[in-house]
């Protein structure tokens, strides 16, 4: 049996990501609180992925952290949305913000949590993650937002 512990999910249709691309996109994003704490995140198709894996790997078993490789520190988080989305990511978000969203319970084990996870096992299983790096995941996620670096004028 498989006990996957989820980091937090980056998907644009629910979760965190949903309730903070508009305030990014409008220029109001940027690190939750301190900006020190770490985020483990996993990208929607990563989480499938170990999903699948869960069911058909009979060598997983116990406690998995479904979490990428390279967790963040919010800070960095919020910078590498702010780029994905073209939108400075500076200004702090108050813990009220998250409070208010999510409840005192989801704001402290969601937006406030601070846990600097990885995935052990399924590194030691040699799992290939899809998104091993936060700006990669949301560019895909977002629709593989880059600057262009010329404009068609038709």
């Amino acid at each position: 049996m498989v006990t996957v512990r989820t980091g937090i999910v980056q998907s644009p249709r629910g979760g965190a990501l949903r309730l903070q691309r508009p305030l990014y996109a409008a220029g109001l994003g940027g690190p939750i609180g301190s900006g020190d704490q770490w985020h483990a995140w996993i990208s929607i198709d990563d989480l499938v992925d170990i999903y699948h894996r869960a069911l058909v790997d009979e060598r997983l078993t116990g406690p998995v952290n479904a979490a990428a490789p390279h967790p963040v520190r919010q800070r960095e988080y919020a910078r590498a949305l702010g780029r994905v989305l073209h939108r400075p990511a500076k200004l702090p978000t108050p813990p009220l913000g998250p409070r208010l969203l999510l409840g005192r319970q989801g704001a402290r084990e969601v937006a406030l949590a601070d846990q600097r996870v990885v995935p052990a096992r399924l590194t030691e299983l040699g799992h290939r993650f899809r998104f091993t790096h936060v700006e990669d995941a949301l560019r895909h996620l977002l629709g593989g937002n880059r600057p262009s670096a010329t404009i068609d004028p038709r």
